[in-house]
């Protein structure tokens, strides 16, 4: 069976040289110049990312993609002499191209083909790091692999006949057996995230209650990178797309009275693969489940207004759509004119926010917004706490703001501030 941790037959080998690559793209006549443009230069942001040496492109405009090879017969016949001069070793195709489409092309030209959904599975692959993250990353790997099995055999020589351990038998075909081992691969990393699943889901639980803040946008947005500067905390920073995939949750700092949770999530792209939306479901859960968005946007990407609509539709497929949300404009230190695009984009977009997540001055205005947000849901209350209730004072000024006590005969009286659902806990743990 191929290695369920490798996309089959796209071996990049880090010790040698770098692979070198074109990029190769068909413009349908429905994309505009701009898009197409923005689309093959992320393909190069892409490969960067892996380690590729992008060394030129390709392009050319179609009706439609060739069924048999992707490109044209002349446009291929363009590639194969910069394969077989050394120039390039690899060919990058920026669409999810059909099994054999991709075998033509490599049969015509001589070169390793990557379509672009194998490149995204490639990246998740090696930035995977906690084992929900690697777990639903090998799913999705999988399931891309299995109906390239039957080309890999052709490739390799046709689909012999063997029995063997593990087979049903003799007789049993490698493709046949291939696809079962994956089959049940798969049935096994989808228990071992079930049970992962209720571990996040009691996680999530206790957390349910208090304010929560979740990070969103395009991949290379900055995410991490406010998230370090709103929290302090140590979470990996690095200018490459997807450089982080597991979600991070920390108390926003300095501490305030609630807390207020925030958390990062996986960051999106256009064709992000349809399994990959649904695998990291646990981990798109913090958006749907937190009180407000903070949509992240790269103000300094000429392609910013479609990322941000990239981000926008898959939170309506995974139904946080209705989530409330603020629309932040990151990396205006990259910006030359800052006034010049805030009224720009403030006139498409009322209420956006403009920042750089390198500066303290933004990050402490973001900050005090965010806690001003919340302070204004907060409604005041009294708790009564009995004299052999008082372990309960911790939670109270944990989840509270104690504006003043007063003492009874059988009772403490505590007139709190907080959000309503909060008190309404610890209203229901004091009556327990």
């Amino acid at each position: 069976m191929p290695d369920p941790d490798r996309t089959p037959d796209r071996t990049i080998d880090h010790e040698e040289r770098p692979p070198r690559a074109l990029l190769c793209a068909v413009q349908l006549p429905e994309v505009g110049d701009d898009e197409f443009a923005d689309s093959v230069a992320e393909l190069g942001r892409l490969a960067r990312t892996l380690g590729i040496e992008v060394v030129g492109q390709v392009t050319q405009r179609r009706p439609r993609f060739d069924p048999a090879a992707y490109f044209g017969p002349g446009k291929v016949g363009e590639i194969k002499p910069r394969v077989d001069s050394g120039e390039c070793d690899t060919l990058l195709v920026d669409h999810e191209i059909s099994p054999s489409q991709a075998r033509n092309l490599e049969k015509e030209t001589g070169a390793e083909v990557m379509d672009r959904t194998a490149v995204i599975l490639d990246i998740f692959h090696r930035h995977a790091r906690s084992r929900a993250a690697r777990a639903q990353v090998e799913i999705v790997r999988l399931q891309y692999m299995a109906p390239r099995l039957r080309e890999v055999g052709r490739a390799r020589g046709g689909d012999r006949q063997r029995g063997g351990i593990g087979g049903k038998g003799a007789g049993e075909s490698h493709l046949e057996l291939d696809r079962r081992k994956i089959r049940d691969r798969i049935a096994e990393l989808h228990e071992e995230i079930a049970r992962i699943e209720e571990e996040q889901k009691t996680q999530r639980s206790r957390r349910q209650e208090q304010s929560r803040v979740a990070l969103v946008g395009y991949t290379n947005a900055g995410k991490s990178t406010l998230m370090r500067a709103l929290t302090g905390s140590e979470v990996y920073v690095a200018d490459k797309l997807f450089a982080t995939l597991d979600t991070t949750v920390r108390a926003l700092q300095p501490e305030g009275v609630p807390r207020i949770l925030v958390s990062d999530t996986v960051g999106f792209i256009k064709q992000l693969p349809h399994g990959l939306v649904a695998s990291f479901k646990s981990t798109l859960d913090e958006a749907l489940e937190a009180s407000l968005l903070l949509h992240l946007v790269d103000a300094s990407d000429p392609g910013a207004e479609r990322q941000l609509a990239v981000t926008e539709a898959v939170l309506r497929e995974i139904g946080a759509g209705e989530v409330p949300r603020w629309i932040v404009f990151n990396k205006m230190d990259r910006v030359s004119d800052r006034a010049a695009l805030v009224a720009e984009v403030g006139a498409r977009h009322p209420g956006a926010r403009f920042l750089s997540a390198r500066s303290d001055e933004d990050v402490a205005l973001l900050r005090q917004a965010l806690q001003a947000h919340f302070a204004g849901q907060f409604v005041e209350a009294e708790l009564r706490v009995p004299y052999d209730r008082q372990a309960l004072r911790g939670a109270i000024f944990a989840e509270c703001q104690v504006l003043g006590e007063r003492y009874e005969e059988a009772a403490v009286i505590f007139s709190v501030r907080g959000d309503p659902a909060a008190i309404a806990r610890l209203r229901a743990l004091l009556e327990g």
